[in-house]
């Protein structure tokens, strides 16, 4: 039949990404609240313990099915093309951990605080997580080219997209008139704010440990690929 190739796995992997979508802006969203009834640092366990509970069996997913669907195109064997995926997805990670955040206030080690950022990544974007999944999906649709792809990258953009509307409205909230600033001082879009002038670019920001720390995650993750997707083939969902 014409639909043999629309599995149940597509509109599983969209049920997956619109709960996490829900549960991560929604928690967000709910961040001054929850801080004022439990604590920065209990809000901050909570915050992870729901985003990584979902993340978790859904890259699971993600890996078993990813194949599912119809075939659209297959460039794996083409000269170039797995050493390209392999360079965006390094440059992507780069993005998606911008190596903006205090570590230890991710842990909940130190009490997490909301930040205004205006340096190092911030400068060529100031969503700067939404530019690295942008980059992720297109390498790994690139090198896929099933329908699960497509319907897994538009899920994730769709909700980066609303994310940069979504944190916005959440830093205006929080800052007024400061962070109206910031945002006449960058661009969603990378390096738009730099090429127009409004923004410049300080090399020497980059020049971080954390940094150098985004590039080990990226060698040993390259490392461990094959043994992930091993591991995740033998759980059967």
């Amino acid at each position: 039949m014409a639909l043999d190739w629309l599995t149940p796995s597509h509109f599983v992997i969209l049920g997956f990404l619109v709960c996490f979508a829900i549960v991560h802006s929604g928690l967000a969203a709910l961040r001054p609240i929850g801080e004022a009834k439990i604590g920065a640092r209990a809000y901050r366990i909570v915050f992870a313990l729901a985003s990584l509970g979902l993340a978790v069996p859904m890259v699971i997913y993600f890996f078993n099915h990813r194949y599912d669907g119809a075939q659209l195109w297959n460039l794996q064997g083409v000269p170039g093309v797995q050493t390209t995926i392999w360079i965006l997805s390094a440059i992507s990670f780069l993005f998606l951990y911008p190596a903006t955040f205090n570590l230890l206030e991710v842990a909940a080690i130190q009490k997490p605080q909301v930040h205004l950022y205006e340096t190092g990544i911030i400068r060529i974007s100031r969503h700067p997580q939404m530019v690295g999944q942008v980059i992720w999906c297109f390498a790994h649709l690139l090198w896929l080219g099933t329908s699960f792809m497509v319907v897994t990258c538009a899920g994730l953009v769709a909700h980066h997209l609303f994310a940069v509307w979504h944190g916005d409205r959440r830093l205006t909230q929080r800052y007024g008139d400061a962070f109206t600033q910031v945002k006449a001082r960058t661009s969603v879009v990378p390096f738009l704010a730099i090429v127009q002038g409004r923004q410049s670019l300080k090399l020497q920001e980059f020049l971080r440990p954390a940094y150098l720390g985004v590039s080990g995650f990226v060698l040993l993750f390259w490392w461990l690929h094959p043994l992930l997707i091993q591991g995740t083939s033998r759980l059967y969902w």
